[in-house]
């Protein structure tokens, strides 16, 4: 069976309640049975983790080789500043959906650059939580399953 990972990053644990008016209402675990009832209904396995701590993102990334088909990355903030994360992903070889409940291009200019996106198979923002199953769709159909 198909296994996806779905990866958050710094902050999307306080989804919810952190300025909804630009992330939402949804929590991160209405977000995590979300993802993990679509890939259920679709055929997939899907994971979910979240760490507010750059380096247990990159162990995350680098663990998920051999044990999942891709990865769907949330990197929150982690997006604009970490190459580290750019280098875990190069290394591991999976393909990695990036995503973004906000439309990042649309906010503050130091949000417009992303060291995930050159390394991602491409990006999904702007959507909200509906974006997660936009980019499960995404990978899988880029996995070669259904589109």
């Amino acid at each position: 069976m198909t296994s996806v990972l779905v990866l958050n990053g710094p902050n999307l644990n306080l989804l919810g309640t952190r300025q909804p008016e630009i992330y939402g209402a949804t929590t991160l675990p209405q977000v995590e049975e979300l993802c993990r009832e679509y890939g259920v209904k679709n055929g997939y396995d899907v994971t979910c983790a979240q760490s507010n701590h750059e380096g247990a993102l990159v162990d995350i990334i680098h663990a998920a080789k051999g044990t999942h088909d891709g990865i769907v990355l949330n990197a929150g903030a982690y997006t604009h500043t970490s190459i580290a994360l750019h280098d875990a992903i190069l290394g591991t070889e999976l393909p990695v959906v990036e995503l973004h409940l906000s439309n990042i291009h649309a906010r503050e200019t130091f949000r417009h650059h992303s060291y995930i996106a050159p390394v991602a198979i491409g990006m999904i923002c702007g959507f909200g939580v509906a974006g997660y199953t936009l980019a499960l769709d995404a990978l899988i159909g880029h996995l070669g399953g259904r589109t």
